[in-house]
Parts: structure tokens; C-alpha cells; sequence
């Protein structure tokens, strides 16, 4: 279906149904505590909590700023931003209060205490918890390795009803994807221009596979808009040839470890990869791994911001 045609059509449902339902807010940030050795320049970016609402409330910080994550315009006007152009809950991490105090961020992209909190109990991880943890694993664990490129969730939504002319200022002006051997995606399942959804899945595409690699914790939910993503991007991104792969991974035992497993995910094709250069082979997750991961979210949000 041409991209404006399949615009218009969500278009024209989302005006008929109204405003998709917006996810419960999420917390961020995480990999295991033995790989802070090359963080602390990144670190330098978490400010105190005055200095972050002062930020916010004037418009110069918070979940904004000038990473070119938060602040990119389609060519049509449009912002294709978390916390301007998406109705999401960026918006309201981005709200200064008292009462929900910021715990950590790390370039524009804050936790607040209801944040972390979310990751001490059985709940669903929206994007603010993606989004931080991706921006650790490219400014944090990975910043040595250039070959990395971590696309947070509500960019990939955008880029999903983006035009070429979108993709290619995005992906190659901004993010260099064009050089970029290894580039990360999080799948939401919402069918519309906002983020919305209930389901996360992972995609990589790597050039030396010549592959896009889906993974779906929850029986292929995200395999159709995982399809269309390719289809979108595999031109400007000159992967025409590569093949989908969709991967047989492991599958979650609830209702809400889609967050969990799509960062347990990442972690482990991007170790393996950082090792071997190949995300074709990386070993299966395994289920101790998974449910070890929210205590070392915690461990490391609380490493990275002093708070207990």
C-alpha cells in the first residue's frame, strides 16, 4: 500500500475512534553494573532535580533538549518527537513536579520516582524505560563501538508513516544509519501515527547478515508492523536485498514482561555482536536472565543517580 494512502487511512480511523489509549508510564535505564567503566563523561549530563525542573518549566531540558532523538521536524512541519509531536506519556515525564521528583536523565531523557518505581513489581514497561535504556547502551556501554545505532520507540512510530524525503533526513542526516552496521528498533503494536499499543518487540538490521531480525516475545504480535517497518526504511537504509528473519526467541509467562524481554534482548545481540561482529548465531535468552533483570534496573538507575 503507498505510504500516503496507508497515512491517510489510519488518519481517517483515528479521527473516527479518537485519541489511541496512551501506555501506563514506564521506568528506564539499565544493563549490569561491571560495564560503567566508560560512563563517566555521559554521566556528566544528570543534573540535580532543581537544575531539571528549572530546565523544563523554561523549555530548555528535560525530556527536549538537542538530541537529535527529541528535537526533529518532519518536512511537513510535523514533530516527530516523544515529547512534542507524539501523544505519549513523554509529555508527562516531562512535567515538572514536585511530588513525582526526577530520579536521573541522561541526555533528555529522565526517570521519575513513578518511573522506577514500576520496576519493582509486576507491571508494563511503557517507553520511558526503552528510551533511557537505549540512550545508556549508545552513550553509555557502547559508546566506544561506532557500529551501534539504538532507535528509541516513538521515533521508530514515526517512521512508520514517514515519506522518503522523512527517512532519508532522519536516518541519514541525522543519524548516520547509512554507516551504521547494527541498528536497533522497538516495535510498539499501536496502528497509528501515535505511540500508544501494549506490546514491545525488537528489530535489527544488520548489514554484515544482510538480515532484519524480529523478535517477539508474545508470538509474532508485532510481526506485521515489524513487515511494514521494513518495508519503509529498507530502501533509504539500501537494504533492499536484505532477508526478514523473523527469530524464534524466548517467550514471556505474562502479560506484562514485553518491556523486560525486549531490553534483555538488546543487551544480548548487542554483547554478542560487540564479540562477533554477527548478529546470526547470538545463543538464545534465557528465563533467569529475564527475571533477573528488573533488580539490576534498579541497582543501576540507583548506581547512576545516588538514590536509593
Amino acid at each position: 500500500m503507498p505510504r500516503n494512502a496507508r497515512r491517510k487511512r489510519v488518519e481517517k480511523r483515528n479521527n473516527a475512534s479518537g485519541d489511541a489509549a496512551e501506555p501506563t508510564k514506564g521506568a528506564g535505564a539499565g544493563a549490569d553494573g561491571n560495564n560503567n567503566n566508560s560512563s563517566s563523561s555521559s554521566l556528566a549530563n544528570v543534573k540535580s532535580q532543581e537544575d531539571l525542573d528549572e530546565e523544563i518549566e523554561s523549555g530548555s531540558g528535560g525530556g527536549g533538549g538537542d538530541h537529535p532523538r527529541n528535537n526533529t521536524k518532519s518536512s511537513n512541519g510535523r514533530n516527530h518527537n516523544g515529547g512534542n509531536g507524539l501523544s505519549t506519556s513523554s509529555r508527562k515525564v516531562n512535567a515538572p513536579s514536585r511530588a513525582d521528583p526526577i530520579m536521573l536523565a541522561l541526555t533528555g531523557n529522565a526517570l521519575r520516582m513513578s518511573d522506577v518505581q514500576l520496576l519493582h513489581g509486576p507491571h508494563w514497561l511503557n517507553e520511558a524505560v526503552i528510551n533511557f535504556y537505549f540512550t545508556y547502551l549508545e552513550e553509555v556501554k557502547y559508546k566506544a563501538n561506532d557500529d551501534f545505532l539504538f532507535i528509541t520507540p516513538e521515533m521508530t512510530q514515526c517512521m512508520l508513516y514517514m515519506d522518503d524525503k522523512e527517512l532519508q533526513s532522519i536516518l541519514i542526516g541525522q543519524y548516520n544509519a547509512g554507516r551504521k552496521p547494527f541498528i536497533f528498533f522497538v516495535l510498539s503494536d499501536s496502528r497509528s501515527t501515535e505511540l500508544g499499543g501494549c506490546h514491545w518487540a525488537l528489530l535489527v538490521a544488520s548489514r554484515p547478515d544482510n538480515a532484519f531480525f524480529h523478535l517477539d516475545s508474545y508470538g509474532g504480535s508485532n510481526t506485521v508492523s515489524s513487515l511494514e517497518l521494513v518495508t519503509n526504511i529498507k530502501d533509504v537504509l539500501k537494504m533492499r536485498q536484505a532477508r526478514f528473519r523473523n527469530v524464534r526467541c524466548l517467550q514471556q509467562s505474562n502479560g506484562y514482561d514485553c518491556g523486560i524481554h525486549v531490553i534483555c534482548m538488546a543487551d544480548q545481540i548487542a554483547d554478542y555482536v560487540n564479540r562477533y561482529e554477527s548478529v546470526d548465531g547470538v545463543p538464545p535468552l534465557q528465563l533467569d536472565v529475564v527475571k533477573a533483570k528488573r533488580s539490576e534496573l534498579i541497582k543501576l538507575v540507583a548506581s547512576l543517580s545516588g538514590h536509593v
